[in-house]
């Protein structure tokens, strides 16, 4: 199931013209580090939807950089 929410949310992203890869909480908090006002607001919006788990949007942009929503079977060894 939570794959199937992941992809909503990607295809959500998509669809607003992002990168397919990437959730929307992700790239709100990309666009808020850059200084984007609008996607400031949207990100807090986002946190704020998701109060029980606090920085969510910096949460999800971290998870986006470390591949977290890879399945399992596309996980690597590191070194």
């Amino acid at each position: 199931m939570l794959q199937v929410l992941i992809a909503l949310d990607q295809l959500l992203n998509t669809l607003l013209g992002g990168m397919a890869d990437e959730t929307l909480s992700a790239r709100a908090h990309r666009m808020r580090v850059k200084g984007q006002r609008y996607w400031s607001w949207i990100a807090d919006a986002i946190d704020t939807l998701f109060f029980w788990q606090p920085g969510h949007c910096r949460q999800s942009h971290e998870d986006e950089m470390a591949r977290a929503q890879l399945p399992r079977p596309y996980w690597t060894k590191r070194n």
